[in-house]
C-alpha cells in the first residue's frame, strides 16, 4: 500500500477499535470476542485488504510496548508480598503447560516436529489477565487474587516467549539440537535479560531525577522499552525480560524519580498505548481469519480431524491449568510450615483455575514462528480457535465467581486506611511546614495551610499591602514543601509494609494530583528585575514553641 493509504487504514483501524469497545462496553459485552468478530466480518469482503505484519515488526515494535505499560502499573511490593504463587503460575504453571501440550499437539497434529509443537505450547501457555477483565467484566476478586493473576500474566509473558525462542531456535537448526547448548542459551536469555532490564532501570532513573520538563521525561519513557529489548537481544539475553524488569523497577522508583506532572502523563501515555496494541491485535487476528482459514484448510488434515484437534488442544490446556492449581493448592495445604501459612481455598483455587483466558501476546507470538515450522498456518489457525475458545469460557467467569462466593475486598477497610494514611502524610506536612516557615511568612497563610481551607481564592480578593511576598505565591512555595513531605512519609510506611499497595497508590495518586494542580494553576512569583518589592531579607527560622 502506498503511504496515504497506509495512513487511511491506520486511522480507520483506532476508529474501529474505539467504537467497538466503546459500544460492547455500554451494553456489557466482550470486547475483544467482537473486535475478532468484526475483523472476520471484514476478512472475508473482497474489498478489505489483507494485512500482513513481519514478524521481526511484531518482535520489536509490538511485544516490548504492550509489555512495558503493564509492567509499570504492577506493584513490585505485591509481587515480593506473592512471589511464591506468582512464581508458581508464571514458571511453574508455563513450562508444564508447554511440555503437556506440546506432547499433545505432537500426538494429534500430523507430519509436526517435536520443536514445532513445544514452540506451539510456548505460543498458547501465558495468559491475558486483561482479557480476564475485559471478559468478566468489573471482577470484585479478593486483592489476593487479583494480584496474583496480573502478576501471573506479566511474568508468565515473558518466560512463554522465553521458551519459545529456546523452541525457535531447535526449529531452524540443521543438525540436531543440543539440550546443553539450549540450556546455556536459555541461561543466556534469562541472566541477560534481568541484568540488561536492571541497568536500563536504574540507569534511566537517575537521567530522570535530572529532568525537570515532563515532556522530557515522557520522550525518555517511550523509548525505554525499546532501549531495554534491543540491547537485552544484542548481547544474546531476552528482551523480553529486560522490559519486564526495566518496567517494574522503574514503576517501583517513579515517586522518587519523576515529577508528579510526569509520572501522571506517563501514566496516560502508556494506559493508551497499551488500549489502541491490545485492543487492535485481536481486530488485526480477525482481518487474518480468511487467510489463516485458507492455509489450514489446505494444510490441516480435513474438516472433522481438525475439530477433533482443536477440541482435544483446547481439553488438554484446560485440564493442564487445573491440575497444576489445584496440585499447588494440596501442596499449599499439606506441604512445609512456610507454605501453609500461605495457603488459599479450594475456592480461590478453582478462580485461578478457571481465569486462564488467552489474549494478545498469544495471538503475537504465533506470528513469530519461523517459514520453516511444520504445519505452521495450522498451527496459527489453532493459536486463533484457542484464544477465540477461552475467551467464551470467560464468558461464564461471573456466574462462576457469583456461584463460588468468594470474598469481595473490604472497601471499607481500604477507605479506612487510605484515610489513616492521609492523615499521616497530612501530619508529616504539618511538620515541615513548622520546620521551614521564617518570620517573613504570614500567620494568615500558616492558619490557612494548617487548616486546609480554600486560601488561594479568599488571597486573591484580599491581596497584601506591605509589598511583600504575595500570600498565593507563599502558600504555592510552603505547600509544595509539606506535599515533598507527604510523599516521602507515604514511602516510608510503603517501604515499612504498614499499609496495603492499594492504600499506598491510592494516596500517592492523590498527592500527584494535587501537585500537579498546583503546579498547573498556582501563581508564579514575578521575576525580580520586573518587581519593585525589596530584594528578599535572609531566612531566619522560627522557633515554634512545643
Amino acid at each position: 500500500m502506498d503511504p496515504v493509504t497506509t495512513v487511511v487504514w491506520v486511522v480507520a483501524f483506532v476508529l474501529v477499535t474505539v467504537c467497538v469497545t466503546g459500544f460492547t462496553g455500554r451494553i456489557g459485552w466482550s470486547a475483544p470476542v467482537a473486535l475478532v468478530a468484526v475483523g472476520a466480518v471484514a476478512s472475508f469482503i473482497p474489498a478489505v485488504p489483507r494485512v500482513e505484519i513481519e514478524p521481526e515488526l511484531v518482535l520489536y515494535g509490538v511485544i516490548p510496548p504492550l509489555l512495558f505499560a503493564a509492567a509499570i502499573r504492577t506493584s513490585f511490593i505485591d509481587i515480593r508480598a506473592r512471589n511464591d504463587s506468582i512464581l508458581a503460575l508464571s514458571v511453574g504453571l508455563v513450562a508444564f503447560t508447554v511440555v503437556v501440550v506440546g506432547f499433545t499437539t505432537w500426538m494429534l497434529v500430523p507430519a509436526i516436529t517435536l520443536a514445532a509443537a513445544f514452540a506451539f505450547g510456548a505460543v498458547v501457555a501465558p495468559t491475558d489477565a486483561v482479557a480476564v477483565s475485559a471478559v468478566a467484566g468489573r471482577l470484585k476478586l479478593p486483592r489476593r487474587l487479583v494480584t496474583i493473576l496480573e502478576g501471573e500474566s506479566l511474568l508468565n509473558d515473558a518466560t512463554a516467549l522465553v521458551a519459545l525462542n529456546a523452541a525457535i531456535m531447535a526449529i531452524v537448526s540443521v543438525t540436531a539440537p543440543d539440550p546443553w547448548s539450549i540450556a546455556g542459551n536459555f541461561t543466556l536469555a534469562v541472566v541477560g535479560g534481568v541484568a540488561v532490564g536492571l541497568a536500563i532501570g536504574w540507569g534511566l532513573s537517575e537521567v530522570r531525577k535530572r529532568l525537570r520538563a515532563p515532556v522530557l521525561d515522557t520522550s525518555l519513557s517511550l523509548i525505554t522499552p525499546y532501549l531495554a529489548f534491543i540491547i537485552a537481544q544484542a548481547i544474546g539475553g531476552s528482551g523480553v525480560l529486560a522490559v519486564v524488569v526495566a518496567g517494574i523497577l522503574l514503576g517501583y522508583r517513579s515517586p522518587t524519580v519523576q515529577s508528579a506532572e510526569a509520572r501522571i502523563a506517563e501514566r496516560l501515555n502508556w494506559k493508551t498505548i497499551q488500549f489502541l496494541l491490545e485492543n487492535a491485535v485481536f481486530l488485526f487476528i480477525g482481518l487474518n481469519l480468511a487467510g489463516i482459514v485458507e492455509g489450514a484448510s489446505t494444510a490441516g488434515p480435513g474438516l472433522w480431524p481438525t475439530v477433533l484437534i482443536c477440541l482435544g488442544i483446547l481439553l488438554t490446556l484446560i485440564v493442564s491449568r487445573f491440575v497444576w492449581v489445584f496440585a499447588l493448592t494440596w501442596l499449599y495445604r499439606h506441604g512445609p510450615r512456610f507454605l501453609r501459612v500461605r495457603q488459599w481455598s479450594w475456592r480461590n483455587a478453582t478462580a485461578v483455575s478457571a481465569a486462564g483466558i488467552r489474549g494478545v501476546v498469544t495471538l503475537i507470538a504465533v506470528f513469530l514462528l519461523p517459514p520453516e515450522t511444520p504445519q505452521r498456518e495450522f498451527l496459527q489457525f489453532l493459536a486463533f480457535v484457542v484464544v477465540v475458545g477461552t475467551l467464551l469460557e470467560g464468558l461464564a467467569l461471573p456466574r462462576l465467581l457469583k456461584v463460588l462466593k468468594l470474598p469481595t475486598p473490604d472497601y471499607t477497610q481500604e477507605h479506612s486506611e487510605r484515610m489513616l494514611l492521609m492523615a499521616e502524610a497530612e501530619d508529616a506536612g504539618v511538620v515541615r511546614l513548622e520546620q521551614e516557615r521564617t518570620d517573613d511568612d504570614e500567620l494568615e497563610v500558616i492558619d490557612r495551610l494548617r487548616a486546609n481551607a480554600a486560601f488561594l481564592a479568599e488571597a486573591l480578593q484580599n491581596p497584601p499591602t506591605t509589598g511583600g511576598e504575595p500570600r498565593p505565591v507563599a502558600y504555592t512555595r510552603l505547600r509544595k514543601v509539606m506535599i515533598e513531605a507527604q510523599r516521602e512519609a507515604v514511602l516510608k510506611a510503603r517501604h515499612e509494609g504498614r499499609y496495603q499497595e492499594a492504600a499506598v497508590l491510592s494516596v500517592l495518586a492523590a498527592i500527584d494530583a494535587e501537585e500537579t494542580a498546583l503546579r498547573t494553576a498556582g501563581p508564579k512569583a514575578k521575576p525580580a528585575a520586573a518587581s519593585d518589592a525589596r530584594a528578599p531579607k535572609p531566612r531566619r527560622r522560627r522557633n515554634v514553641p512545643e
